[in-house]
């Protein structure tokens, strides 16, 4: 056995700490001919948000050296919010257990259903650690829609640096998200007010976005997006960027239909 997984064996369970979240919308092009999402795809993504919460808790360079299982319990369809959660639960001297868990989410009813578990084995490729064992309960969630996201090379240009574009990318399915949860109903992009960046985000950084939303009028909601970049290894934040998208909800024909009320009041900040 790899020293680095033996000594994975005599870890002790943690705390369970504050949870790592990702956030996918499965497309068609996604999925296999059954019309479902394919399994490999869901795996790729469960792994990521392993490798995000397993980096947030040690702070050194980590791999995946191990899947011990993977649990399919439903299927997830074109159109649903695959979310994953990822958090650590047992650490070695050099590695961590990681356990995750993808919810399918119907975003026009809310409903939600566990579709996949599993535990992954990531190991630091320096040298030991020894992130504290913290007893600290985990961080309230902030209102709205919230996931984290690694940034590439295939979306960041010649200085290693995260695209606009891209940026604008994943403020836009924040929004989309954000959007869709409060109305129930299908959304399109009617409008981006003022973008500001702030910051840039290099690539093997996390992108963490969060959105609410701060208006709702007769059609059209005002989402609040906001582009935070974290260090993997130091876990320094900064704000990137920050800005707003009105989105509408639309009927049969592409028209415009009623939403809710906002009935609570916008947290400053």
């Amino acid at each position: 056995m790899d020293d680095r997984i033996f000594a994975l064996c005599a870890a002790g369970p943690l705390p369970m700490t504050p949870a790592t979240r990702l956030a996918e919308l499965v497309f068609p092009s996604q999925t296999n001919h059954h019309g479902t999402l394919f399994g490999g795809a869901t795996l790729a993504l469960m792994d990521r948000a392993a490798y995000i919460a397993a980096t947030r808790h040690a702070r050194v360079p980590m791999v995946t050296v191990a899947m011990e299982s993977a649990d399919f319990h439903r299927p997830v369809l074109p159109g649903q919010l695959a979310e994953v959660t990822a958090q650590v639960s047992r650490q070695g001297d050099t590695s961590v257990v990681v356990e995750t868990e993808l919810i399918a989410e119907d975003l026009m009813t809310g409903k939600r259903e566990r579709a996949v578990t599993g535990r992954f084995i990531m190991v630091g490729t320096g040298d030991r650690f020894s992130p504290p064992r913290s007893n600290a309960p985990a961080a309230p969630q902030e209102e709205g829609t919230s996931f984290v996201e690694v940034v590439f090379p295939d979306v960041a240009n010649h200085r290693d640096i995260l695209f606009g574009g891209n940026a604008l990318s994943m403020m836009g399915k924040a929004a989309f998200i954000a959007a869709t949860r409060h109305c129930r109903k299908t959304v399109v992009m009617a409008a981006s007010e003022r973008i500001d960046f702030r910051a840039p985000v290099k690539v093997g950084e996390f992108a963490e976005l969060s959105a609410r939303v701060v208006m709702a009028g007769r059609s059209s909601m005002s989402v609040e997006v906001r582009l935070t970049v974290e260090n993997p290894l130091s876990g320094e934040r900064e704000e990137s960027a920050l800005g707003r998208f009105v989105m509408v909800a639309v009927g049969g024909g592409g028209k415009p239909v009623d939403v809710p009320p906002r009935l609570t009041e916008p947290v400053a900040g």
